[in-house]
Protein backbone atom coordinates (compact mmCIF):
# COMPACT_ATOMS: atom_id res chain seq x y z
CA UNK A 1 0.00 0.00 0.00
CA UNK A 2 2.69 2.71 0.85
CA UNK A 3 4.46 2.36 -2.41
CA UNK A 4 1.29 3.43 -4.19
CA UNK A 5 0.55 5.81 -1.40
CA UNK A 6 4.07 7.31 -2.48
CA UNK A 7 2.49 7.14 -6.49
CA UNK A 8 -0.66 9.35 -5.37
CA UNK A 9 -0.41 12.92 -7.09
CA UNK A 10 -2.76 15.23 -4.43
CA UNK A 11 -4.26 12.38 -3.12
CA UNK A 12 -4.98 10.68 -6.24
CA UNK A 13 -3.80 7.62 -7.71
CA UNK A 14 -4.87 6.51 -11.22
CA UNK A 15 -5.23 2.87 -12.32
CA UNK A 16 -2.38 2.85 -15.06
CA UNK A 17 0.59 3.89 -12.32
CA UNK A 18 -0.80 1.26 -9.95
CA UNK A 19 -0.07 -1.57 -12.89
CA UNK A 20 3.47 0.17 -13.65
CA UNK A 21 4.11 -0.19 -10.30
CA UNK A 22 3.69 -3.88 -10.67
CA UNK A 23 0.86 -4.65 -9.49
CA UNK A 24 -1.05 -7.21 -11.30
CA UNK A 25 -4.05 -6.10 -13.96
CA UNK A 26 -6.46 -8.93 -12.06
CA UNK A 27 -8.90 -7.83 -9.77
CA UNK A 28 -6.91 -5.04 -9.03
CA UNK A 29 -9.97 -2.75 -8.52
CA UNK A 30 -10.80 -5.62 -5.67
CA UNK A 31 -7.25 -5.49 -4.35
CA UNK A 32 -7.15 -1.70 -4.02
CA UNK A 33 -11.29 -1.52 -2.53
CA UNK A 34 -9.62 -4.37 0.19
CA UNK A 35 -6.83 -1.96 0.89
CA UNK A 36 -9.18 1.00 1.11
CA UNK A 37 -9.05 2.81 -1.29
CA UNK A 38 -11.91 4.60 -2.79
CA UNK A 39 -12.81 4.95 -6.32
CA UNK A 40 -13.01 8.39 -7.95
CA UNK A 41 -14.02 7.58 -11.79
CA UNK A 42 -13.23 4.52 -14.00
CA UNK A 43 -9.87 4.68 -13.65
CA UNK A 44 -9.13 6.80 -10.34
CA UNK A 45 -9.04 6.06 -6.92
CA UNK A 46 -8.64 8.32 -3.99
CA UNK A 47 -6.09 7.68 -1.24
CA UNK A 48 -7.55 5.72 2.19
CA UNK A 49 -9.61 8.09 4.19
CA UNK A 50 -9.54 10.81 1.66
CA UNK A 51 -12.37 13.59 1.77
CA UNK A 52 -13.53 12.95 -1.70
CA UNK A 53 -14.93 16.72 -2.41
CA UNK A 54 -15.10 18.37 -6.02
CA UNK A 55 -11.17 19.67 -6.07
CA UNK A 56 -10.18 15.60 -5.63
CA UNK A 57 -12.61 14.67 -8.22
CA UNK A 58 -11.62 17.47 -10.50
CA UNK A 59 -8.18 16.30 -9.90
CA UNK A 60 -8.83 13.03 -10.83
CA UNK A 61 -10.30 14.59 -14.04
CA UNK A 62 -7.53 16.30 -14.76
CA UNK A 63 -4.94 13.13 -14.47
CA UNK A 64 -6.69 11.54 -16.58
CA UNK A 65 -7.24 14.30 -19.17
CA UNK A 66 -4.31 16.98 -18.77
CA UNK A 67 -5.82 18.67 -21.98
CA UNK A 68 -9.10 19.08 -19.93
CA UNK A 69 -9.27 23.38 -18.21
CA UNK A 70 -11.18 23.98 -15.07
CA UNK A 71 -13.69 26.44 -16.12
CA UNK A 72 -17.38 27.93 -15.71
CA UNK A 73 -18.96 26.67 -11.85
CA UNK A 74 -15.61 24.46 -11.39
CA UNK A 75 -13.26 27.17 -11.99
CA UNK A 76 -15.39 29.75 -9.88
CA UNK A 77 -14.97 27.53 -7.10
CA UNK A 78 -11.66 26.95 -7.46
CA UNK A 79 -11.25 30.90 -7.38
CA UNK A 80 -13.86 31.76 -4.79
CA UNK A 81 -15.98 33.18 -6.76
CA UNK A 82 -19.97 33.21 -5.34
CA UNK A 83 -22.66 32.03 -7.83
CA UNK A 84 -26.35 33.13 -7.37
CA UNK A 85 -26.92 28.95 -7.52
CA UNK A 86 -25.23 26.23 -6.94
CA UNK A 87 -21.98 25.43 -8.30
CA UNK A 88 -19.37 23.06 -6.68
CA UNK A 89 -19.55 24.76 -3.43
CA UNK A 90 -22.90 24.45 -3.68
CA UNK A 91 -25.93 27.29 -3.44
CA UNK A 92 -25.31 31.16 -3.32
CA UNK A 93 -23.02 30.96 -0.43
CA UNK A 94 -21.59 27.66 -0.59
CA UNK A 95 -22.65 24.20 0.84
CA UNK A 96 -23.40 20.61 -0.39
CA UNK A 97 -21.31 19.73 -3.52
CA UNK A 98 -23.17 19.35 -6.82
CA UNK A 99 -22.77 16.79 -9.35
CA UNK A 100 -21.62 18.33 -12.38
CA UNK A 101 -17.92 19.37 -12.72
CA UNK A 102 -17.14 21.87 -15.53
CA UNK A 103 -13.82 21.97 -17.76
CA UNK A 104 -13.10 23.47 -21.57
CA UNK A 105 -10.84 22.18 -24.14
CA UNK A 106 -10.47 22.33 -28.00
CA UNK A 107 -13.22 20.46 -28.54
CA UNK A 108 -16.08 19.39 -26.39
CA UNK A 109 -16.47 15.70 -24.75
CA UNK A 110 -18.69 14.46 -22.21
CA UNK A 111 -16.64 11.83 -20.09
CA UNK A 112 -18.87 10.74 -17.77
CA UNK A 113 -22.13 11.86 -17.07
CA UNK A 114 -21.02 14.06 -13.61
CA UNK A 115 -18.52 15.84 -16.07
CA UNK A 116 -19.46 18.65 -18.68
CA UNK A 117 -17.04 19.74 -21.17
CA UNK A 118 -17.56 23.05 -22.81
CA UNK A 119 -15.56 22.51 -26.53
CA UNK A 120 -13.67 26.42 -27.10
CA UNK A 121 -11.62 27.64 -30.00
CA UNK A 122 -10.10 30.28 -27.57
CA UNK A 123 -8.54 28.65 -24.75
CA UNK A 124 -4.46 29.44 -24.52
CA UNK A 125 -2.32 29.64 -22.12
CA UNK A 126 -3.06 33.11 -21.37
CA UNK A 127 -6.82 31.80 -20.65
CA UNK A 128 -4.89 29.44 -17.99
CA UNK A 129 -3.88 29.82 -14.34
CA UNK A 130 -3.08 27.01 -11.17
CA UNK A 131 -5.89 28.08 -8.35
CA UNK A 132 -5.72 25.07 -5.71
CA UNK A 133 -4.04 22.81 -7.42
CA UNK A 134 -6.20 22.82 -10.29
CA UNK A 135 -5.46 23.90 -13.54
CA UNK A 136 -8.38 26.63 -14.26
CA UNK A 137 -9.25 29.43 -16.54
CA UNK A 138 -7.95 32.63 -15.62
CA UNK A 139 -10.84 34.39 -12.76
CA UNK A 140 -11.49 37.21 -16.20
CA UNK A 141 -11.78 34.32 -18.42
CA UNK A 142 -14.05 32.38 -15.72
CA UNK A 143 -16.22 35.59 -14.97
CA UNK A 144 -16.19 36.27 -18.78
CA UNK A 145 -17.78 32.60 -19.72
CA UNK A 146 -20.46 32.37 -16.84
CA UNK A 147 -21.79 36.16 -17.76
CA UNK A 148 -22.21 35.20 -21.60
CA UNK A 149 -23.70 32.09 -20.36
CA UNK A 150 -25.74 33.70 -17.66
CA UNK A 151 -29.72 33.21 -17.96
CA UNK A 152 -30.63 36.31 -16.22
CA UNK A 153 -29.33 39.36 -15.01
CA UNK A 154 -28.81 38.84 -11.30
CA UNK A 155 -27.08 35.46 -11.99
CA UNK A 156 -24.21 37.51 -14.41
CA UNK A 157 -24.45 40.47 -11.86
CA UNK A 158 -23.46 38.55 -9.09
CA UNK A 159 -20.74 36.71 -10.10
CA UNK A 160 -18.90 40.31 -11.65
CA UNK A 161 -19.70 41.63 -8.19
CA UNK A 162 -17.77 38.47 -6.48
CA UNK A 163 -15.35 38.38 -8.55
CA UNK A 164 -14.28 42.30 -8.28
CA UNK A 165 -15.13 42.26 -4.34
CA UNK A 166 -12.56 38.99 -4.07
CA UNK A 167 -9.14 39.97 -2.47
CA UNK A 168 -6.24 37.43 -2.21
CA UNK A 169 -2.95 37.95 -0.42
CA UNK A 170 0.64 38.15 -2.78
CA UNK A 171 3.59 38.41 -0.88
CA UNK A 172 2.61 41.37 1.74
CA UNK A 173 -0.66 42.84 0.36
CA UNK A 174 -4.11 41.61 -0.57
CA UNK A 175 -4.80 41.96 -4.51
CA UNK A 176 -7.67 42.39 -6.33
CA UNK A 177 -9.14 38.78 -8.06
CA UNK A 178 -9.63 40.18 -11.08
CA UNK A 179 -9.98 44.36 -12.04
CA UNK A 180 -12.90 45.82 -13.83
CA UNK A 181 -10.29 46.85 -17.02
CA UNK A 182 -9.60 43.29 -17.47
CA UNK A 183 -13.31 41.59 -17.48
CA UNK A 184 -14.19 44.79 -19.59
CA UNK A 185 -11.11 43.41 -21.91
CA UNK A 186 -12.45 39.77 -21.52
CA UNK A 187 -16.05 40.88 -22.91
CA UNK A 188 -15.03 43.13 -25.34
CA UNK A 189 -14.68 40.56 -28.71
CA UNK A 190 -18.46 41.91 -30.50
CA UNK A 191 -19.81 38.66 -32.29
CA UNK A 192 -18.44 36.87 -28.84
CA UNK A 193 -22.23 34.87 -28.29
CA UNK A 194 -23.77 36.38 -25.83
CA UNK A 195 -21.45 39.40 -25.49
CA UNK A 196 -23.84 42.47 -25.60
CA UNK A 197 -25.96 41.45 -23.09
CA UNK A 198 -22.54 40.62 -21.00
CA UNK A 199 -21.42 44.35 -21.60
CA UNK A 200 -24.70 45.78 -20.76
CA UNK A 201 -24.71 43.37 -17.06
CA UNK A 202 -21.12 44.03 -16.15
CA UNK A 203 -21.70 48.22 -16.03
CA UNK A 204 -24.11 46.52 -13.24
CA UNK A 205 -21.26 45.64 -10.89
CA UNK A 206 -20.03 47.04 -8.49
CA UNK A 207 -17.04 46.12 -6.49
CA UNK A 208 -17.01 45.88 -2.28
CA UNK A 209 -20.09 43.66 -2.51
CA UNK A 210 -20.65 41.76 0.65
CA UNK A 211 -22.57 38.39 -0.92
CA UNK A 212 -25.35 37.59 -3.55
CA UNK A 213 -28.21 38.75 -1.34
CA UNK A 214 -26.93 42.22 -1.42
CA UNK A 215 -26.28 42.09 -5.26
CA UNK A 216 -29.86 41.20 -5.65
CA UNK A 217 -30.93 43.94 -3.26
CA UNK A 218 -28.86 46.49 -5.04
CA UNK A 219 -30.59 45.73 -8.54
CA UNK A 220 -33.83 45.13 -6.61
CA UNK A 221 -33.75 48.81 -5.00
CA UNK A 222 -32.34 50.16 -8.60
CA UNK A 223 -35.21 49.08 -10.25
CA UNK A 224 -37.61 50.64 -7.71
CA UNK A 225 -36.08 53.68 -8.33
CA UNK A 226 -34.39 53.94 -5.43
CA UNK A 227 -30.53 55.25 -5.64
CA UNK A 228 -29.00 54.75 -2.41
CA UNK A 229 -24.90 54.94 -1.69
CA UNK A 230 -23.28 51.66 -1.89
CA UNK A 231 -20.71 50.53 1.33
CA UNK A 232 -20.01 54.42 2.01
CA UNK A 233 -17.37 55.28 4.83
CA UNK A 234 -19.50 55.99 7.84
CA UNK A 235 -17.39 56.21 11.03
CA UNK A 236 -18.73 55.44 14.55
CA UNK A 237 -18.59 57.95 17.60
CA UNK A 238 -15.37 56.44 18.37
CA UNK A 239 -14.17 57.04 14.72
CA UNK A 240 -14.07 53.69 13.46
CA UNK A 241 -15.05 53.37 9.98
CA UNK A 242 -18.14 51.14 8.98
CA UNK A 243 -19.03 50.11 5.39
CA UNK A 244 -23.13 49.84 5.29
CA UNK A 245 -24.83 48.33 2.66
CA UNK A 246 -26.55 50.87 1.58
CA UNK A 247 -26.86 54.18 2.97
CA UNK A 248 -29.45 57.19 1.79
CA UNK A 249 -27.52 59.94 2.92
CA UNK A 250 -30.40 62.85 2.94
CA UNK A 251 -32.82 60.79 4.74
CA UNK A 252 -30.15 59.12 7.25
CA UNK A 253 -31.53 55.77 6.24
CA UNK A 254 -29.13 52.28 6.50
CA UNK A 255 -29.94 49.40 4.93
CA UNK A 256 -28.34 45.90 5.45
CA UNK A 257 -28.95 42.62 3.67
CA UNK A 258 -27.97 39.73 5.99
CA UNK A 259 -26.66 37.10 3.72
CA UNK A 260 -27.09 32.96 4.24
CA UNK A 261 -24.16 32.30 6.23
CA UNK A 262 -24.29 35.98 8.13
CA UNK A 263 -24.66 34.40 11.61
CA UNK A 264 -22.70 31.23 11.48
CA UNK A 265 -21.57 31.23 14.49
CA UNK A 266 -21.99 32.60 18.06
CA UNK A 267 -19.49 35.00 17.69
CA UNK A 268 -20.68 35.89 14.04
CA UNK A 269 -24.27 36.87 15.67
CA UNK A 270 -22.50 38.74 18.73
CA UNK A 271 -20.01 40.87 16.27
CA UNK A 272 -23.43 41.54 13.81
CA UNK A 273 -25.18 43.03 16.62
CA UNK A 274 -22.33 45.50 18.26
CA UNK A 275 -21.99 46.46 14.26
CA UNK A 276 -25.94 46.95 14.22
CA UNK A 277 -25.66 49.33 17.38
CA UNK A 278 -22.38 51.30 16.42
CA UNK A 279 -24.52 51.92 12.88
CA UNK A 280 -27.28 53.00 14.58
CA UNK A 281 -24.88 55.89 16.68
CA UNK A 282 -22.99 56.90 13.69
CA UNK A 283 -23.52 60.74 12.87
CA UNK A 284 -25.92 61.43 10.47
CA UNK A 285 -27.73 57.64 10.87
CA UNK A 286 -31.56 58.21 11.72
CA UNK A 287 -32.65 54.49 11.54
CA UNK A 288 -31.24 51.38 9.97
CA UNK A 289 -33.27 48.88 8.26
CA UNK A 290 -32.26 45.10 8.13
CA UNK A 291 -33.51 42.17 5.55
CA UNK A 292 -32.96 38.81 4.74
CA UNK A 293 -31.22 37.01 2.56
CA UNK A 294 -34.93 35.09 1.67
CA UNK A 295 -36.78 38.35 1.68
CA UNK A 296 -34.93 39.99 -1.03
CA UNK A 297 -34.69 37.07 -2.56
CA UNK A 298 -38.64 35.50 -2.31
CA UNK A 299 -40.31 39.13 -1.60
CA UNK A 300 -38.06 42.14 -3.00
CA UNK A 301 -41.40 44.13 -3.40
CA UNK A 302 -42.12 43.98 0.06
CA UNK A 303 -38.28 45.31 1.08
CA UNK A 304 -38.27 48.37 -1.46
CA UNK A 305 -41.99 48.84 -0.37
CA UNK A 306 -40.26 49.05 3.27
CA UNK A 307 -37.99 51.51 2.49
CA UNK A 308 -40.05 53.68 0.37
CA UNK A 309 -41.95 53.74 3.75
CA UNK A 310 -39.12 54.33 5.73
CA UNK A 311 -37.80 57.47 3.83
CA UNK A 312 -41.04 58.82 3.32
CA UNK A 313 -41.37 59.12 7.10
CA UNK A 314 -37.66 60.25 7.93
CA UNK A 315 -38.54 62.87 5.26
CA UNK A 316 -41.28 64.01 7.00
CA UNK A 317 -39.93 64.50 10.01
CA UNK A 318 -36.84 65.98 9.85
CA UNK A 319 -33.95 65.67 12.14
CA UNK A 320 -34.14 68.55 14.73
Amino acid sequence: MYELMNLARGGVLLTVWALAAGRPRGRLDRRLRTEGWQRIWRGAWALPGKEVDWRTRARAVQLIGPELVCSHRTAAAAHRIELLTGGPTGGPTGGAETEVLEFSARYGRVVHGRIRVHGTTRLGERDCAVRRGLRVTTAARTVGDLIRAADSREAAVVVADSALSHRFVTGLHRAPLVRAEELAAELAAPRHPGAPAARRWLSLAVAGSGSPAETVARLRIRDAGLRPETQPALHTATGRPLHPDFYFRAAGLVVEIEGFTFHGTRKAHERDVRRFNELQNCPGVRRVLRFTAREVFDHPHRMTTTIREALASLTATPDT
